[in-house]
């Protein structure tokens, strides 16, 4: 594998230096703040250097390139798999009944004896996480490892774009296949943040939108444990996600409060809260955020056998950047070190992040997380 970057930043391209084929690349992700994503200059620049390759783009609330966080520029990834064959196909969510329909289309474009990853990148304002990542995971027998993320809008929440082979515009979900035994696909994806508060049972949920917790009305106990932070509501909803164990799983999702409703005293969330699952509240350690992201890329190598990836690609949610703030880049230094010097490193701060807990178990829809997924093709 091989790849080469580039970097539009104060309108200029800055274009790494690399022994890679253009002619030959197959597959490009470009990852940029959504005004500049839509710019026909930027898919026309990327197209004339790469005539052949697919180019996948995605809006983004921060972007990630090796180890620094940016805002308000593209990050564009060529890459050239000398051993791996890739398809790529996008659908729109208004060509579909919802969200659960239109991630089982795409798996049965890609679905092959021979594929071995999907990446997913997905709208991040009208689509329903959950119900995308199930229909991708529906008749995984083979729990295929699916990962990537949803496109982001900075902090606005407003509009996300993505595309393939075109200019990005809204609804559109891009998925990507690798084929073969010569690629390996590794993946991690921690939170690091504290639990506090007792247990309570989800009474009283529709889809990603909470009601009651214990029978009781949800936002009114919400607002009694963030105390002075509930004047601040929606925006001090980032500080304090909820945790939800779903029909008895040992683990935890965690889920991102977008909206709230005065009115009918309800929260709405990045992904569903099923009734029936136990909930905690959640609340933030600056420093487990920053080693979540440095657990999640050292599980990230399991997959591929601990050697140094060739390519990692970083999702972490944009709550953690607005918490972050000003330390956001310590998360990704933090996965640097663990990746290793020799890996090449982008993404960006999205809107929900995709991916297994561990190696062989099926995907998830993850909020508040560090998600890595990485790239290795086999040496021999």
């Amino acid at each position: 594998m091989k790849t080469r970057q580039h970097h539009f930043n104060n309108n200029t391209w800055e274009d790494q230096i690399a022994d890679l084929n253009s002619e030959k690349c197959q597959l490009v992700l470009v990852f940029g703040a959504a005004e500049y994503i839509i710019k026909q200059e930027i898919f026309q620049y990327l197209r004339k250097n790469y005539p052949a390759a697919d180019i996948v783009l995605s809006s983004t609330a921060g972007e990630i390139i090796n180890d620094r966080v940016c805002d308000n520029s593209v990050v564009a990834t060529a890459i050239e798999l000398e051993k791996t064959e890739i398809k790529s196909v996008k659908t729109n969510i208004n060509d579909h009944k919802n969200s659960f329909e239109t991630g089982n289309y795409l798996k049965k474009q890609l679905d092959r004896d021979d594929l071995s990853g999907i990446f997913i990148i997905s709208d991040g304002t009208v689509i329903n996480g959950s119900e995308l990542v199930e229909g991708l995971s529906h008749n995984n027998h083979r729990n295929i490892a699916i990962t990537g993320g949803m496109a982001g809008d900075g902090p606005r929440f407003e509009k996300t774009f993505t595309g393939l082979n075109e200019i990005p515009s809204q609804g559109n979900v891009i998925a990507v296949g690798f084929y073969g035994n010569d690629i390996l696909i590794g993946h991690g994806s921690v939170g690091g943040w504290d639990e506090f508060g007792r247990e309570r049972v989800i009474t009283r949920s529709v889809r990603n939108v909470l009601n009651e917790l214990d029978e009781k009305n949800a936002l009114d106990l919400y607002k009694q444990y963030l105390g002075d932070y509930a004047n601040e509501l929606p925006g001090s909803a980032l500080l304090f996600p909820l945790s939800i164990r779903v029909n008895g799983s040992e683990k935890n999702l965690i889920r991102t409060i977008l909206a709230v409703d005065d009115k009918e005293k309800t929260m709405t969330f990045a992904g569903n809260v099923p009734e029936g699952s136990v909930a905690r509240l959640m609340k933030a350690n600056f420093g487990k955020l920053i080693e979540a992201s440095s657990i999640a890329a050292t599980n990230s190598l399991k997959g591929i056998k601990n050697q140094e990836p060739e390519l990692a690609i970083l999702m972490s949610c944009i709550g953690r950047k607005l918490l972050l703030h000003e330390r956001a880049y310590e998360e990704v230094e933090i996965a640097k070190q663990a990746l290793g010097n020799g890996t090449t490193i982008a993404g960006f701060y999205s809107y929900g992040e995709t991916s297994p807990f561990d190696m062989g178990t099926p995907c998830e829809l993850h909020n508040q997380t560090m998600t890595i997924t990485t790239f290795a093709e086999t040496k021999v």
